[in-house]
């Protein structure tokens, strides 16, 4: 699973992650630490302040839930046994778009930056959705997060929608931009 010293992340998925007591015990509280500096720091990952503990708990209660459901998947990516990454996807609740998913969160903490771990996270995810059946993968980004849109498109995703001035952060306006990576048309 997690060894010694590396250079190269390890990826886990949620049922790795869940089946070493260890690990699970501190991911929610790591997951929080690089959540709340991201977010701190300005990143775009939908909140204006910080989340509280509670919030980011309740979140992976939530998405874990789904992964067991067949609903979801979670990876998180550690450098010696330290949490650095974690993104997930969800299903979508409405019946009629069930066989598509939301990459709804990639996170790496910024000490971790430039180290291909969110490219490691995003690839693993699309193979997770991929295997799991999942016709369309969706995500959208803030407009400005161009490292983000550019890692997405060099994944295989392309615009399918923008929404000019859509996010707002205090007086701040940026776009929302639609990606989607659609599996039938590889198939």
């Amino acid at each position: 699973m997690i060894s010694g010293m590396t250079t190269e992340p390890a990826i886990l998925d949620a049922m790795e992650l869940t089946s070493d007591p260890e690990l699970g015990v501190r991911f929610a509280e790591s997951a929080h630490q690089i959540l709340a500096d991201l977010v701190r720091g300005g990143a775009a990952l939908g909140w204006v302040e910080p989340p509280a503990r509670d919030e980011v708990a309740e979140l992976l209660g939530h998405v874990v839930s789904a992964v067991q459901a067949g609903d979801a998947a979670l990876r998180a990516a550690y450098l010696d046994r330290r949490l650095v990454g974690l993104g997930y996807w969800l299903r979508y609740a409405r019946p009629t778009h069930r066989p598509h998913a939301d990459l709804e969160k990639i996170a790496v903490d910024a000490a971790a930056h430039g180290r291909g771990i969110g490219r490691a996270l995003t690839a693993a995810l699309i193979a997770d959705a991929r295997e799991t059946g999942i016709e369309v993968l969706t995500l959208d980004a803030r407009g400005d997060n161009t490292t983000a849109l550019r890692l997405y498109r060099s994944l295989g995703f392309t615009e399918y929608g923008r929404l000019p001035g859509f996010v707002a952060v205090g007086e701040h306006r940026y776009d929302k931009v639609f990606y989607m990576l659609d599996f039938r048309r590889q198939s």
